[in-house]
């Protein structure tokens, strides 16, 4: 990824209703969500909302197709790895031991509660 990559997907993601989107997709992965009830969610103008997609999509946050009369978004997972693996790709001076937390938050089903004990 260029700098100029990077600058563009994090300008498009610097509008609150474009990033809220983003995170609602990211939670309806792999089956994405069609456009209509995305507006509903977001509580955003079917007009408004498009516009938005248009932005993360050429930044390539998402991506959609069409399935019967509706346009289906998806996030880009694949996308979002490539921008954060930009981001840290000089971390820590490559020290695994400096890195490691910042690893760990970032596995797939990382989660910041604590765990139920098990019965």
């Amino acid at each position: 990824m260029e700098i100029n990559d990077a600058t563009s997907s994090f300008s498009a993601l610097a509008q609150p209703t474009r990033l809220e989107a983003l995170r609602l997709l990211l939670r309806h992965e792999p089956e994405g969500l069609a456009a209509g009830e995305l507006a509903r969610r977001l509580n955003v103008p079917h007009n408004t909302l498009s516009a938005h997609l248009a932005v993360l999509g050429r930044a390539g946050w998402v991506s959609s197709h069409r399935e019967s009369r509706s346009i289906i978004y998806r996030a880009s997972p694949g996308h979002m790895q490539q921008v954060i693996a930009y981001l840290i790709s000089d971390c820590c001076n490559g020290d695994p031991a400096l890195c490691a937390p910042l690893i760990d938050t970032l596995s797939p089903c990382h989660s910041s509660s604590p765990q139920e004990p098990s019965s």
